[in-house]
């Protein structure tokens, strides 16, 4: 059942935007090397699963590593990745709030397949990690770097603020890592204003 619900992940995309199963789809304008970034990580010994209506990877049922796709790339994210090693230094911070994950950026299946034998080698490091009960030592919400523009909106609307102390903290810190991506202030703004609604019903970035 697993198998099916992801080949429909690939197929059809996320579901999480109004560009699933159109052509302008993340998933299938990334499809080729999505595509061979699965066969790599089926070929590791990690377990397949759905979950966050993503492709999961999963060792001993933990969270190791997960797939998606962007608008100018697709990636693969270890969620312990800042304590995997990096030899070939291809890991990269998600967004400059990022503490636990790191991603590998890939833009054809030609990279993929160039990285394939290190990719295995990463993951291999990263079920060590998992075994070992590593954790990643967080710093609290309250002491990250808070963008300017999220701040300033909070001041004008205290009610927000107490909403998104509310929300959990891996859906605190996914509002700050995407609210601090943009490098144009009237970029962080428009993100923050698109959020407003989402974050008063205590739902994560993104979920309808």
């Amino acid at each position: 059942m697993a198998d099916q619900v992801v080949d429909k992940f690939f197929a059809d995309g996320c579901g999480r935007c109004k560009r699933y199963k159109t052509p302008d789809c993340s998933v299938r304008v990334w499809n080729e090397a999505l595509v061979a970034l699965r066969a790599v990580l089926r070929a590791s010994p990690l377990t397949e699963e759905h979950k966050w209506q993503h492709p999961c990877y999963t060792h001993d049922g933990k969270n190791v590593a997960i797939i998606g796709a962007f608008r100018d790339h697709c990636v693969l994210t270890f969620f312990k990745g800042a304590l995997l090693s990096d030899p070939a230094n291809i890991l990269d911070l998600p967004g400059e709030n990022s503490q636990s994950g790191r991603v590998i950026r890939f833009r054809s299946a030609k990279e993929v397949a160039d990285l394939s034998t290190t990719v295995l080698a990463y993951i291999d490091n990263a079920i060590e990690v998992e075994t070992s009960g590593q954790q990643v030592e967080k710093i609290k919400i309250e002491d990250r770097l808070i963008p300017d523009e999220l701040a300033s909106k909070f001041e004008e609307m205290p009610e927000l603020k107490e909403a998104f102390k509310a929300l959990t903290p891996g859906r605190q810190r996914f509002y700050l890592m995407q609210f601090s991506q943009p490098k144009q202030a009237k970029t962080r703004e428009a993100r923050i204003e698109k959020s407003i609604d989402n974050i008063m019903a205590g739902k994560g970035y993104g979920e309808l």
